[in-house]
């Protein structure tokens, strides 16, 4: 399992357009790592339902500080390595940073992830 990590609120505003635009972008390398032999993983498909189960109504919501960075988290005791997209993001950094304590690998092109076929 890949967790594919990259900018999701950054410099969104929180604006929900953005933020959806931004997943998409996330999920662009979901297809290629499949097709590679892995299992993609985005934190925020996992989170976003915990949110709002939560109570949450918008990742801005006090909640979200309590479902968002704990569930990326616990996700990568489960993954085996990340893809970290371009730009800016904290949380993708950290994401990162727990990876590499973790001794997993890190990828910052989707080809060159093991397997890796182009379409």
């Amino acid at each position: 399992m890949i967790l594919i990590a990259g900018p999701f609120r950054s410099g969104t505003g929180d604006d929900p357009e953005l933020l959806a635009r931004n997943l998409a972008r996330l999920e662009e390398a979901a297809w290629p790592i499949f097709r590679s032999g892995h299992v993609p993983m985005i934190g925020e498909w996992v989170a976003l339902p915990v949110l709002r189960g939560a109570g949450g109504k918008t990742v801005a919501d006090p909640v979200a500080e309590e479902v968002m960075y704990p569930t990326a988290d616990r996700l990568l005791h489960h993954c085996d390595a990340v893809l970290r997209l371009p730009g800016e993001s904290t949380g993708a950094d950290q994401d990162v940073a727990i990876a590499l304590s973790r001794g997993l690998d890190v990828y910052h092109r989707v080809e060159d992830i093991p397997g890796y076929q182009a379409a």
